[in-house]
């Protein structure tokens, strides 16, 4: 599969009133857990290491030195004191976390960039964006898949002007992240609501009723009982998702159903993380604090988790 029928692929799957699904489709969007170890810094802090820089990048430093993974944490501490004032607070802990956990999506932006980029100018606009995407695409009326790329056009140009925040039809790299991804970005939720509604709104009244919420999920393909998991969606429906009981979801409802307000991991960890290493108790770290604390952070292979322990308890 070359980039543009990646791309394509991409846009395709936001477009589910083009295709039947026979299988249960999840269209919530969950802020995902910041390690699958147990948070429990009695037995070790693995999952504090996964969650200040990633499963991947945490892997990294268990090959090194205490010494140079006290080196390569007091680097990582003047990336995230954003403000340059010496210290870092629980929001810019909190913003590093955050982004140390969405490492993925920006490797997958940074590989798809030089394709887009066609004259190299560190930025992509939408002519780039669009010729590249859809190409000798939209010189097809009838296309055999039965597609509407014109269409499928119109809406990713819609989502990049929302994407762009100075309007002038060129991204930045983090305004193409939140084109990409933009259920990842706060300013972009109303378009991803948005697009869920036009999906699943078959008969585009500007509401989402009960059975286009069942058929959005499931196909019935000719058979009469519908499985165990419908039948809980229709009461779902009905008890949560439709808050006004008017019979349908509006705008609000569809909002607070896919996007919806999750425990917040990354300010919980930020929290502990600075709890755990204020010394002073000013509610702010300094370089030093970090670093005196650094098995927290980050591993080492020579860092022996009782020594470790010790020092922990002694703060």
């Amino acid at each position: 599969m070359d980039l543009r029928q990646f791309l394509l692929c991409l846009s395709l799957c936001t477009a589910f009133a083009l295709s039947k699904p026979t299988e249960k489709k999840d269209r919530v969007h969950h802020e995902p857990q910041l390690s699958d170890k147990v948070h429990n810094d009695a037995q070790s802090f693995d999952y504090d290491h996964d969650a200040f820089l990633g499963a991947e990048e945490a892997k990294t430093f268990d090959q090194l030195t205490p010494e140079e993974s006290k080196e390569r944490l007091g680097m990582i501490v003047d990336k995230i004191d954003a403000d340059k004032d010496g210290f870092v607070t629980e929001g810019e802990l909190k913003s590093w976390i955050k982004h140390a956990q969405k490492k993925y999506i920006y490797d997958n932006v940074e590989n798809q960039w030089q394709e887009f980029d066609l004259n190299q100018d560190g930025l992509i606009s939408w002519d780039e964006y669009r010729n590249v995407t859809y190409g000798t695409y939209l010189d097809d009326p009838d296309p055999d898949d039965g597609f509407n790329y014109k269409q499928m056009m119109v809406r990713d140009e819609r989502r990049f002007k929302m994407a762009d925040k100075d309007g002038d039809l060129i991204a930045t790299k983090e305004e193409f992240t939140a084109f990409l991804h933009p259920e990842e970005y706060d300013y972009m939720k109303d378009i991803v609501v948005q697009e869920t509604m036009e999906d699943i709104d078959k008969n585009a009244d500007g509401f989402i009723d009960l059975e286009e919420y069942i058929g959005d999920m499931y196909s019935h393909d000719g058979n009469a009982d519908e499985p165990e998991w419908v039948k809980t969606e229709r009461e779902q429906f009905v008890e949560f998702r439709d808050k006004n009981r008017d019979g349908k979801m509006d705008k609000e409802e569809t909002k607070d159903w896919i996007l919806p307000s999750d425990y917040d991991h990354a300010e919980a960890e930020a929290r502990h993380l600075v709890y755990e290493s204020d010394q002073n108790k000013d509610g702010k770290l300094t370089k030093e604090e970090i670093v005196d604390k650094y098995d927290l952070f980050v591993g080492s292979q020579a860092t022996d988790f009782g020594e470790a322990l010790v020092r922990h308890d002694e703060f």
